[in-house]
């Protein structure tokens, strides 16, 4: 089993090890399962998520394979790298979702990209309990060396709070 390279992925350390690159509104906050308005996730081993606002809150974490004891010539035989990503909204308010991945060489130039259209949850007329959204890149040519993971969203009511989206759950492994 390849070990998620993220860390503090179900904020159990707040917001330790996480860029926060858009902060917005009444900014990112961590709470305990399954919040106000919330949902039960299927495992009860995440007992924490991450929650946004009424302005875009964006927080991503840069791996460096290197420093993490992969070997360049393990990297550039193309292993699987697969992310997931656990995103829930609220029963009282719709929110969006978005997440970008990259694998980048060792300029942190682009080599792939995966970014799914963004996702809008409205309680009225959508499921909004936890989805896992996951991806998993394969023949992307030789030169990997870094992935960025970068996710979050907002509220669609612009509510003064944390009404936005949900996340917890997020991995990125590297199958060699």
């Amino acid at each position: 089993m390849a070990r998620n390279l993220l860390k503090n992925p179900n904020g159990e350390e707040e917001l330790e090890f996480w860029e926060l690159t858009e902060n917005g509104g009444s900014q990112w906050k961590v709470e305990d399962m399954p919040g106000d308005c919330g949902y039960n996730f299927c495992n009860e081993g995440v007992t924490k998520y991450f929650a946004t606002s009424f302005e875009l809150c964006l927080k991503r974490q840069v791996i460096d394979l290197l420093a993490e004891d992969f070997t360049s010539e393990q990297l550039d035989a193309q292993p699987a790298v697969t992310v997931e990503d656990w995103y829930c909204g609220r029963s009282d308010c719709g929110c969006t979702y978005q997440m970008t991945v990259c694998l980048l060489d060792e300029n942190q130039e682009v080599i792939q990209e995966f970014k799914p259209e963004q996702v809008t949850l409205d309680p009225d007329c959508d499921d909004c309990s936890w989805k896992q959204i996951s991806h998993t890149f394969s023949d992307y040519g030789p030169g990997l060396r870094f992935i960025t993971f970068e996710h979050g969203g907002q509220d669609t009511k612009f509510w003064d709070g944390w009404f936005g989206v949900r996340v917890t759950g997020s991995s990125v492994t590297v199958e060699v």
